[in-house]
């Protein structure tokens, strides 16, 4: 029986060995989320540039959009703003911009500064929309159908084949 525990040692280390192997296989950027196939959390925050105007979900139904979570402290959502606007310029679907857990004044000196693909800007300065979308923190972006499901997540920065895989979701 005494020899069986000198084996415990070797079991243990194939298990972790085996778990560490297939941690190595998960890509970072699916990570997976609740809501996806379901409805875009319902909101009602304002606008960016107009504090007095409020937004909902009944602002981007009827077409898809790609909302993207975005702030003005995060060093990557510079990184990706080129694409954004490259893909705002293409016109092949409207960008909605979701500045997150950010001040007013610096994310439109941001827009200002480095231009605008955003068709408009929801301001979610707590960041409780952030929350209710399941949000790690920015960049993250959303491919959101005409009735309004969330039909795709993509965490970090967006990248060239990265749109060229969501422009692939567009037409299917």
């Amino acid at each position: 029986m005494s020899r069986w525990l000198l084996f415990i040692p070797l079991i243990l280390f194939i298990v972790l060995g085996i778990f560490l192997y297939r941690g190595l296989s998960i890509d970072p950027t699916e990570l997976p989320s609740a809501l996806l196939n379901k409805p875009f959390p319902a909101f009602e925050l304002s606008d960016l540039k107009q504090p007095n105007k409020r937004l909902s979900t009944a602002d981007f139904k009827g077409k898809p959009v790609l909302v993207n979570v975005w702030a003005t402290w995060c060093p990557s959502c510079r990184q990706e703003h080129q694409q954004l606007l490259k893909i705002a310029g293409q016109h092949k679907i409207d960008i909605i911009g979701l500045n997150y857990k950010d001040q007013r004044d610096l994310a439109l000196s941001w827009l200002q500064q480095l231009g605008d693909p955003y068709r408009f800007v929801i301001y979610d300065e707590k960041g409780m929309l952030g929350l209710d979308l399941g949000v790690y923190g920015a960049p993250e972006t959303y491919l959101i159908d005409a009735k309004g499901i969330i039909r795709y997540r993509h965490i970090g920065v967006i990248t060239e084949p990265d749109w060229q895989k969501i422009q692939g979701m567009l037409h299917d």
